[in-house]
């Protein structure tokens, strides 16, 4: 079974620039110190609430750009499997990798049988 190889570029690429769009955004939000952010808003009384809050915001963003930035990471190996040729393969086994799972996670690199045995153990 070959999997069509061009749908699956474009896919990843319109992910690839959703990825990226939503790192800048989060770069945009956070430009400033937590510190400067909340000196300008706080009066005393809610000095600490005001830090909690935002420390959490932040904590929140960090993770979220974090996460973004290993799914980008996945989606460039995939795009690099694509040019070498290896797109849809397993990397454990070199069997292929069901186009249904490809379609749900097109940068996989796992079929669903080693997958779940790397879950398992």
């Amino acid at each position: 079974m070959a999997v069509d190889v061009d749908q699956f570029r474009s896919l990843l690429e319109e992910e690839r620039q959703r990825v990226v769009d939503a790192i800048e955004y989060l770069q945009k939000e956070n430009p400033g110190t937590i510190e400067e952010e909340t000196d300008d808003e706080t009066t005393d009384n809610n000095h600490l609430a005001e830090t909690a809050t935002v420390t959490l915001d932040r904590e929140i963003d960090y993770t979220l750009e974090e996460n973004s930035e290993h799914v980008l990471s996945s989606i460039d190996g995939a795009l690099e499997r694509i040019t070498a040729g290896t797109y849809g393969q397993c990397v454990n086994c070199g069997k292929p990798i069901a186009e249904e799972r490809l379609a749900a996670i097109p940068w996989a690199t796992q079929c669903i049988d080693c997958k779940r045995l790397e879950e398992r153990g």
